[in-house]
């Protein structure tokens, strides 16, 4: 027969029982440390833009920072809707994050009638990854240098010039709405499947004027092809350093940009959000993503606190809601 363990013996044994109980109620073992499996980052747009280029070079980034593959699938279609709703019905563990933009969780839902989420009940936005300031473009055949010179010009061409976008209710199209009102000059809306045919209009004259993002038409005006009258952010682009901005050319209440980020299921555990977001944050201070993207056009952003980020986009909301508001814009 065995003696009853006395003394420490006894303390050890009452405790490893407290902590079997205790594992028990758990549910079993403790859970893994995040990340313990490869996290998706759900690009809702075709591959190979601008837009893609870099969700995977920060998946590329944040795969370090993290030691677990971030693995970007790409799933393009109506209007990033498809992609940005398979993210919000997503598990809210940090598994499944999107690569959130202005169209996405901005202008969306304040112009489709019918929309499957609502940003800021679905997600949470966690990182502001970049601004993507455009580019005001005409063709060589217009006799217009800057912004003034062309609105001197569609003013005496009596409202039969044209301008080109890739569609109804975009940010390029909005811009575009807004520079018209600026300006004070009516220009006839073309809409196009694309910047490509777009841009091939304005080539061709068929529209006078473009509010492009600058890494499509860049190579054109680096080929003499197209002119760049201004840029519609707060500074001059380094890659455009002579393009003045709206805003220098004599209309100082004029900005606009779109911009990329990320976010999860609102519902993602505040600590799993933080790990995320510092993730990101390591990568866009770092020196190389910055250089490779500030070539392209696109102003990688310095880290913002989660208070910033919520400000931010719903001063972005408050910008085009107007603009929308304006012009009476609804899709269906």
């Amino acid at each position: 027969m065995q003696n009853k363990p006395t003394g420490r013996r006894a303390w050890l044994a009452a405790m490893a029982a407290g902590a079997g109980c205790a594992l028990a109620l758990w549910g079993g073992a403790p859970q893994a440390a995040y990340p313990d499996h490869p996290i998706k980052l759900v690009v809702p747009y075709t591959p190979g833009g601008s837009t893609d280029q870099f969700g995977r070079a920060l998946a590329d980034g944040m795969s370090r920072q993290l030691g677990q593959t971030v693995v970007v699938e790409n799933r393009p279609g109506a209007a990033t809707m498809i992609g940005t709703t398979s993210v919000a019905r997503a598990p809210a563990d940090g598994y499944t994050v999107v690569l959130a933009t202005n169209g996405s969780m901005v202008l969306n839902p304040m112009l489709y009638r019918k929309i499957n989420y609502d940003p800021p009940k679905d997600f949470r936005i966690f990182s502001i990854g970049a601004e993507v300031p455009l580019v005001v473009v005409t063709n060589t055949k217009v006799p217009a240098s800057n912004i003034r010179e062309f609105a001197a010009y569609a003013r005496a061409a009596g409202g039969k010039l044209n301008y080109g976008s890739v569609g109804l209710g975009n940010a390029l199209q909005l811009a575009t709405e807004m520079l018209k009102t600026e300006l004070g000059i009516s220009v006839t809306h073309v809409p196009y499947n694309g910047s490509a045919p777009a841009l091939s209009a304005l080539l061709a004259n068929d529209v006078q004027l473009m509010v492009d993002v600058v890494s499509t038409s860049l190579p054109h005006i680096k080929a003499g092809k197209l002119k760049a009258l201004a840029v519609t952010g707060r500074t001059r682009l380094e890659v455009l350093p002579n393009v003045p901005t709206v805003a220098e050319s004599g209309y100082p209440n004029f900005q606009a940009a779109t911009w990329f980020g990320l976010a999860v299921p609102a519902q993602t555990p505040p600590d799993v959000v933080a790990r995320l977001q510092a993730a990101a944050a390591h990568v866009q201070k770092d020196a190389q993503f910055r250089t490779t993207f500030s070539a392209l056009g696109l102003v990688v952003q310095p880290p913002r606190t989660q208070a910033e980020i919520d400000r931010y986009v719903e001063a972005d909301r408050e910008h085009w809601g107007k603009v929308i508001k304006a012009n009476n814009i609804s899709l269906d």
